[in-house]
């Protein structure tokens, strides 16, 4: 296995443990999705540099502009919850409570 290969395996699997072990925060769930979704970026980027297709273009792009809107969404999330019941802790979150 190339150190390129495990580097970004154990990134993807640092990002995977670190949410589903510490899920204190809602930041931190967030930075851990980031983390996983770049991660994944940079393996399809190398997948594409290696075997060259112009057609693997647009998946980078649109995994690239779907990983903002998901950042963006997630940031306003968590500005409205953290707004409205003052802490971002996912313990005191409740969703059934109105």
């Amino acid at each position: 296995m190339s150190p390129t290969l495990f580097t970004m395996y154990s990134a993807f699997l640092i990002s995977i443990s670190g949410l589903t072990l510490h899920r204190t925060h809602l930041l931190s769930a967030l930075l851990c999705l980031e983390g996983m979704m770049l991660a994944l970026f940079l393996m399809l980027s190398l997948w594409t540099k290696q075997l060259e297709p112009v057609s693997f273009f647009s998946l980078l792009m649109f995994m690239l502009t779907f990983s903002a809107c998901e950042a963006s969404t997630g940031l306003s999330l968590m500005v409205a919850t953290t707004r409205t019941h003052g802490t971002d802790h996912l313990k005191n979150l409740n969703l059934l409570q109105c």
